[in-house]
């Protein structure tokens, strides 16, 4: 239980630094729009962590057959690879992209970590967040901005054959525990702006990293 509850955290922190930029970019709107916003983000995060993963559970239960030998060392290498990987764009972002933070709101190209994404496109990036100068919330957006922050969930959705729960109660542990990042990430980052996104990212990799290192070689 405790490895899910800290896959849930990790695979969440992406989806709680965007909450954190979305909060960030709607601290001149009313209360309302911010309380929206927040039950948007918990509501677009947390489905789409919970369903991603039970998409990589699906398929990794489909190919563990093939794999058994090899499964504990392909779902650590598999979340090495992706704790490393956020690392590896919170430590390398260009400090140019820092100056992307004062932005037009009206603009379809917006970026909150440093990663770039235009509203219009299907998928490309984790950050983009539009709404008008009405608080109008862009459920486009959102939507992208669900898919793009739990991609990488359906890649550690594979480790959950090696773990001794429920894959169907972990995806939902996933889903809510992201619910409440979002809704948390929102109000925070109203309040703080912006300066914790990357740091909840680095904890994320971390955790992944960690877990990867215990499946491969305690499990």
């Amino acid at each position: 239980m405790i490895e899910v509850i800290l896959l849930a955290i990790a695979l969440a922190m992406d989806a709680f630094a965007v909450s954190i930029g979305l909060g960030a970019k709607a601290q001149k709107y009313s209360h309302q729009y911010v309380r929206r916003l927040a039950i948007y983000a918990a509501l677009y995060f947390g489905i789409a962590q919970g369903v991603m993963p039970l998409i990589g559970y699906l398929l990794g239960a489909a190919l563990l057959g093939w794999l058994a030998a090899a499964a504990p060392w392909i779902g650590g290498i598999i979340l090495i690879v992706l704790g490393g990987k956020m690392l590896y764009e919170v430590f390398t972002a260009d400090e140019s992209d820092a100056d992307s933070d004062e932005l037009d709101v009206n603009d379809d190209a917006i970026s909150t970590d440093g990663k770039t994404a235009v509203v219009s496109s299907n998928y490309h990036a984790h950050t983009n967040h539009r709404h008008t100068n009405h608080g109008h919330i862009n459920h486009r957006t959102m939507f992208t901005l669900a898919i793009a922050t739990s991609i990488d969930a359906m890649a550690a959705g594979f480790t959950l054959n090696l773990l001794a729960l429920n894959a169907w109660l972990a995806c939902l542990i996933i889903a809510v525990v992201t619910a409440v990042f979002g809704w948390i990430g929102v109000y925070l980052g109203r309040r703080s702006g912006t300066w914790l996104e990357e740091k909840a990212e680095v904890l994320g990799g971390m955790v992944l990293i960690a877990i990867g290192i215990k499946v491969m070689f305690f499990s």
